[in-house]
């Protein structure tokens, strides 16, 4: 059993395709291009670089995965991006594969990224992420699991966005995003937890009430409390063990080190 090639698409003959792989008119697929079972490649795609893609994949026309990253300190390496699972990555995605040998811009399983959106060099992002419209995403921005991002926004380089945090569309965001929060603006501004993910993930006052209540806790101390935030995180610690609070505890303390860009700021009461 051969994979189901167009006529026109010009698949290279050393590339690795399973059998079960669709490709569609006038796509391209380079040499170094490995796609696996029930991959769906439609009209005008191309596939370049050193690219592994999982299974179950739908990519939209247009699409663009594995060419060289844009950026000048590239020097011609075989650097890689590795697509996971039952992703949906919809019309003119650029994902553009890491700068240096031994790199990888990877992208994890079950995430739909919408038209338009450009992921760079380095970047890594979870499972079960939704990236809305024409989305800018620098290089080596990190989007942990079940993150929401919102149409037309850019995402500065080196930033992590937190799990079941949303961003609001249209926003810049030039610092980290703390997981479970709600952020949006222009400056970005932590605006509250976000509680329709929480309860979508079975985390509210009826599921999973410990959690919602030391999540609530922990937002009031860091953004309410009027304390400076290293004594917020101070009283952070003090608070029972818990996964969730212990993630957001250690996402905020990576966030001060190293080439991390800092927290997002709380908005001032009474701000819009």
């Amino acid at each position: 059993m051969l994979p189901m090639i167009h006529p026109s698409a010009s698949v290279h003959p050393k590339a690795q395709l399973h059998p079960t792989v669709r490709v569609g008119p006038y796509s391209v697929v380079g040499e170094h291009v490995t796609i696996g079972p029930d991959t769906e490649v439609m009209a005008h795609v191309v596939i370049d670089g050193w690219t592994d893609i999982g299974a179950n994949n739908a990519i939209f026309p247009g699409a663009v995965i594995g060419q060289e990253p844009q950026d000048l300190k590239y020097q011609g390496a075989p650097s890689r991006v590795v697509i996971g699972n039952n992703n949906r990555i919809r019309e003119c995605v650029t994902v553009n594969r890491a700068t240096h040998e031994g790199e990888i811009t990877s992208i994890g399983d079950d995430n739909l990224i919408m038209a338009y959106v450009h992921v760079a060099h380095n970047c890594q992002i979870g499972d079960q992420v939704v990236i809305a419209n024409s989305v800018a995403l620098a290089g080596h921005v990190h989007i942990e699991s079940r993150a929401v991002l919102g149409g037309v926004l850019g995402v500065h380089q080196f930033v992590h966005i937190g799990k079941l945090s949303m961003v609001g569309g249209m926003s810049r965001v030039e610092r980290d995003v703390p997981p479970f929060t709600m952020v949006e603006g222009n400056p970005v501004r932590v605006r509250g937890l976000n509680l329709v993910g929480l309860d979508r993930a079975g985390i509210s006052s009826e599921q999973d009430s410990e959690t919602y209540a030391l999540l609530r806790k922990a937002f009031r101390l860091l953004y309410r409390s009027g304390l400076t935030f290293n004594d917020a995180l101070d009283q952070l610690t003090q608070l029972p063990s818990n996964d969730a609070v212990d993630h957001l505890l250690i996402f905020l303390k990576a966030s001060l080190t190293g080439r991390r860009r800092g927290p997002i700021p709380g908005a001032k009461r009474g701000a819009p």
